[in-house]
């Protein structure tokens, strides 16, 4: 803080008012007919200001001319003439193109609270122009909205772009209102509320509350300042009240930004300050607000019991689905195929939640059931992509239109059985009797992993094939799980060649789950 009661040319101060405690600051302009530029900028409180100019003594210009400080003496107790005098919480200025040579006076006085403020005077305003200038045009537009997002623009300063001086603009975005200045929003930042709370002039002050705002106690030695910096329990306790939600975000030169991260249906708004890096000096633009999107109802999917119902969840997406059994039921039966990435699937009874799980291929979850009982099912996208899968809720334990799946979903080629036209694979069945198919489907030699990922919607069935690609169909099953195992040969292929075999499984109810896809090559000499 500025401590001294003259205020330096050209400089910006910054220094503090006790609440009902005015403060007289003092410049002398040396000749007639100075320019003369006055800003002063409340901090966080509505201030009272006025500026008068007193002449001075005659003897009192040229050579011998007496210091400052004593000239001030003299002529304090004398009214000088009144130039210019506000109330409120802008930053303003007094701006005169000629004044007279004298002695100014600068009173302030804050009847709100204790607060911050700065205030620049310059007998040179032409030349140094320390805050950015604003556009023509000074208000900040909102140009898209969304439900989390809010895109603003807004017009360079002249400062920047005719000037070419180094500017950087600061977006500040919170809940409450607009602010006025950058030196506000830092008030409002600043993590020492402490000062704001000081304590009034006159005997509840104590040493510790200088040594607390950074000023030497009377008793300035070092062990002194040092006892109180660590018994500072014994001081003023500082304020514990929340921390204002308020955000600072400087974009460099930027004149276009979004805003992301936002809640949905919330006013907020929006300030936008030219900071002029090398002085660190700033101009508030004229702030705005807006209000965010709403979010978008979700809708609740109502499951019928044995019907499978196709469901597709965005990356990151989440969907409802609601089951509610129309009899009275020992248990709850839930079948989900994902058919691109995981999902995760949470079923609460009622508001109680039963089940939490990342679903990858079919998966069956068999729940106690309750009289009565509603089942929510919420299902959560991955950060990966979208999922479409296919759900069935039952309270009947024969209603499967599921296939059943061993747990091993791949194809096996034999490697030493491939001739120039034909290639062997085998696959895992179950104890279950199901219809299994084998497509195949020539593919180009640099084929890769990230292709047969995009193809991987295990969900698309055979109806989704051509004819051409179709080799065989077959019934089959073991009671015995480990040999549950079928074997087939693929013949009338070309040498040399890509292909790649799909072995899709098919319940009762028709609906069919894909295994694995395997690509494999015929030999090219035999």
């Amino acid at each position: 803080f500025h401590d001294s009661s003259v205020i330096p040319d050209g400089a910006e101060i910054s220094s503090y008012l006790f609440r009902d405690t005015p403060k007289r600051y003092f410049f002398m302009v040396e000749e007639d007919n100075t320019p003369l530029a006055v800003t002063v900028t409340p901090c966080d409180a509505p201030l009272e200001w006025k500026l008068t100019v007193q002449e001075l003594p005659e003897e009192a210009s040229g050579e011998g001319s007496e210091p400052l400080e004593q000239q001030k003496q003299q002529i304090t107790n004398e009214e000088g003439t009144e130039l210019f005098s506000y109330k409120g919480n802008d930053v303003e200025y007094f701006v005169s193109s000629s004044s007279p040579s004298g002695l100014y006076q600068l009173d302030l006085l804050s009847t709100e609270k204790d607060t911050h403020f700065k205030v620049y005077a310059t007998t040179t305003p032409e030349s140094d122009q320390p805050y950015p200038e604003l556009p023509y045009d000074p208000r900040i537009d909102v140009t898209s909205l969304g439900r989390t997002t809010v895109t603003l623009a807004w017009k360079p300063s002249p400062t920047a772009s005719l000037l070419k001086q180094p500017i950087q603009y600061c977006i500040v975005i919170n809940k409450e209102h607009n602010f006025k200045s950058l030196c506000a929003v830092e008030a409002k930042l600043s993590s020492d509320d402490a000062f704001m709370m000081a304590p009034k002039p006159g005997l509840d002050f104590s040493p510790f509350d200088f040594a607390h705002f950074g000023f030497p106690s009377d008793n300035n030695s070092g062990k002194e300042r040092g006892f109180l910096k660590s018994s500072s329990k014994f001081g003023r306790q500082t304020s514990s009240k929340p921390r204002v939600d308020l955000h600072k975000i400087c974009v460099g030169n930027k004149n276009i930004f979004t805003v992301s991260d936002l809640k949905p249906d919330t006013q907020y708004y929006f300030d936008m300050f030219a900071v002029n890096t090398n002085t660190n000096m700033s101009t508030a633009y004229i702030g705005t607000f807006a209000r965010t999107k709403e979010e978008a109802k979700q809708k609740t999917v109502e499951l019928k019991d044995g019907k499978v119902t196709d469901v597709f969840v965005k990356r990151k997406g989440a969907k409802f689905l609601r089951f509610a059994p129309v009899s009275s039921h020992q248990k709850v039966i839930f079948s989900v195929h994902s058919c691109l990435d995981a999902v995760q699937i949470q079923v609460r009874r009622d508001g109680k939640l039963l089940l939490s799980q990342n679903v990858e291929g079919v998966r069956q979850f068999q729940l106690r059931g309750k009289a009565k009982a509603k089942y929510l099912i919420r299902l959560k996208g991955s950060k990966k992509g979208a999922s479409v899968l296919k759900i069935l809720a039952t309270t009947r334990p024969n209603k499967q239109s599921f296939p059943s799946l061993p747990e091993d979903t791949r194809i096996k080629a034999f490697d030493k059985l491939r001739t120039c036209s034909s290639v062997t694979v085998a696959w895992l069945g179950t104890q279950e009797r199901n219809k299994f198919c084998i497509y195949k489907k020539e593919v180009d030699d640099n084929y890769n992993e990230e292709q047969k990922k995009r193809e991987q919607n295990q969900c698309l069935g055979p109806d989704t094939r051509k004819k051409s690609e179709k080799v065989l169909c077959k019934y089959f099953h073991s009671q015995n799980i480990q040999k549950a195992v079928t074997t087939e040969t693929i013949r009338g292929l070309q040498p040399g060649r890509s292909y790649l075999l799909d072995v899709y499984v098919i319940g009762h109810g028709g609906h069919s789950v894909r295994y694995q896809s395997k690509l494999v090559k015929t030999r090219k000499f035999c």
